[in-house]
């Protein structure tokens, strides 16, 4: 007696649509990105359709992270930080996805039209990265954030108008956002930035900058969370770290120039 299958013989099974394959999680946070990067200003522009810009990225705290520059088109670039489209940030481990709660952009509409060799153009964009990594590094309670490449020093600038929206849903920041889970992902980044060190060995100074920041952004976490649970006052950073004495200053790049703090203009 033979046995029939259900399969019809010819045909293979239909191909699921690729926005269909990832976590709900991931599909709701990319959802909420693609209606950021729709948001019109009052002149009916999108804040995303700016071709030079800056962008930076905060955690489930409010807490900044990271901050960079564009001439791209700032939907390019931040689209493609937070879908693992391999930038350098995501790829060698220093900016974790998961991490980010939060974009802020700040498009500089009166270099639209400007051709990317523009030294003027580029002082600007300069100028206004450093001013925007500046004021994440005052707003930050550890003083510091995870760029691997220290913004050029150049003049303290008025930063733009700027747009800054949540990427996240309750139902994320539920599932993601528990200290615990936070946790065990910022160890998992840290083991990771820490195993890309070791097996290439010729890393960046700043890779081995972020690897400290990141150490001691777990340590914290990780500090708050035992004394929520013994029911005592949550620590204060600055108590227990001092990022100058672990890193050296993080106002410019220890590269051997003539470059110091007396450089930077207020």
């Amino acid at each position: 007696m033979s046995s029939r299958g259900s399969a019809r013989p010819g045909l293979r099974p239909r191909k699921p649509p690729r926005n269909t394959l990832p976590a709900d999680d991931v599909r709701r946070f990319r959802a909420s990105l693609s209606e950021f990067l729709e948001v019109r200003d009052e002149h009916g522009r999108k804040w995303a359709d700016a071709t030079w810009g800056v962008y930076a990225f905060y955690d489930y705290d409010g807490e900044p992270i990271y901050v960079g520059q564009t001439n791209e088109r700032l939907r390019t670039r931040v689209r493609r930080h937070l879908t693992n489209q391999r930038t350098d940030a995501v790829a060698m481990r220093i900016l974790d996805v998961f991490e980010v709660a939060s974009v802020q952009i700040f498009p500089l509409w009166d270099l639209e039209g400007t051709a990317s060799s523009n030294k003027d153009a580029r002082h600007l964009l300069d100028a206004v990265e450093y001013s925007a990594y500046l004021t994440a590094i005052e707003q930050s309670r550890f003083h510091a954030i995870l760029n691997e490449k220290i913004p050029p020093i150049s003049p303290r600038v008025e930063l733009p108008p700027s747009l800054h929206c949540d990427l996240i849903d309750e139902e994320t920041r539920a599932e993601r956002g528990h200290p615990d889970v936070r946790i065990a992902r910022r160890a998992e980044t840290v083991s990771r930035l820490a195993a890309v060190a070791r097996e290439r060995g010729e890393v960046s100074d700043g890779l081995r900058r972020v690897l400290v920041i990141q150490a001691v952004r777990l340590a914290f976490l990780s500090a708050s969370r035992l004394a929520e649970v013994e029911g005592r006052p949550l620590p204060e950073p600055e108590a227990s770290f001092n990022i100058n004495e672990l890193v050296g200053s993080v106002l410019y790049e220890h590269d051997g120039g003539t470059s110091t703090e007396e450089d930077i203009a207020d």
